[in-house]
């Protein structure tokens, strides 16, 4: 089932957590794009988008659109003070080059190693991979954010994953609906739970076993 609007944004308010100042981060589409809208202002952080702007900020208000402004998913964003434009040949320049600190994606599939699926399903049609390829293999660190089943109720975090990958072992962390889970070397750390959910609803829920870390972490919704 489709999650509702607090719930997206209690996991983009969690995912902002991960910002530090200096930062350059590339913000996914779907629930990564609302992770602007929750960075703290303390926090000086340039976002970067495929389309060619570095420096995007919050959503804009409604009604103060501007139809020539957008991310790479087409939705009106607003920029910050030293925001700079450029075509998209030097956008995935600087994802190629390895500038990215940090970028936030949506997923299909995440596997106990790390892998990343998230470019199609299939059978279905898509326009294409995008930039998510380049991404996953560039950003320095890579953050996930994605229902932790399916529509049907099948696990998204999985042994192996069965769609196409966009990369292998690309995965640092994975924020979902029910917990935030890290990737290590020893396997998938279970860290925090979001509330109400319980440890046991997540493991029941999770296609790969999860080790669970000596103090979790309960995030209150």
């Amino acid at each position: 089932m489709g999650m509702g609007v607090d719930i997206r944004n209690q996991m983009a308010k969690r995912a902002a957590q991960e910002i530090k100042s200096g930062m350059i981060v590339n913000l996914g589409i779907g629930i990564p794009s609302l992770v602007a809208n929750h960075v703290s202002e303390e926090i000086d952080v340039l976002f970067h988008a495929e389309n060619g702007v570095l420096g995007m900020g919050p959503s804009p208000r409604k009604g103060s659109e501007d139809p020539t402004l957008c991310n790479a998913a087409g939705y009106p964003v607003t920029t910050v003070k030293g925001a700079s434009y450029f075509d998209s040949a030097i956008a995935f320049g600087m994802i190629r080059s390895g500038y990215l600190d940090m970028t936030f994606l949506g997923g299909l599939e995440v596997s106990g190693k790390g892998d990343l699926a998230n470019w199609i399903v299939p059978g279905k049609r898509v326009p294409g991979i995008g930039g998510a390829m380049e991404l996953a293999q560039k950003a320095k660190k890579v953050v996930v954010l994605m229902n932790h089943t399916s529509k049907d109720g099948q696990p998204k975090i999985v042994q192996e994953c069965t769609f196409p990958l966009t990369a292998k072992q690309c995965v640092s962390l994975i924020i979902t609906d029910m917990a935030v889970i890290e990737v290590t070397d020893d396997g998938l750390l279970l860290k925090e739970v979001i509330s109400p959910h319980t440890i046991q609803d997540v493991l029941e829920a999770t296609g790969v076993e999860l080790l669970v870390a000596e103090t979790i972490k309960t995030i209150e919704t």
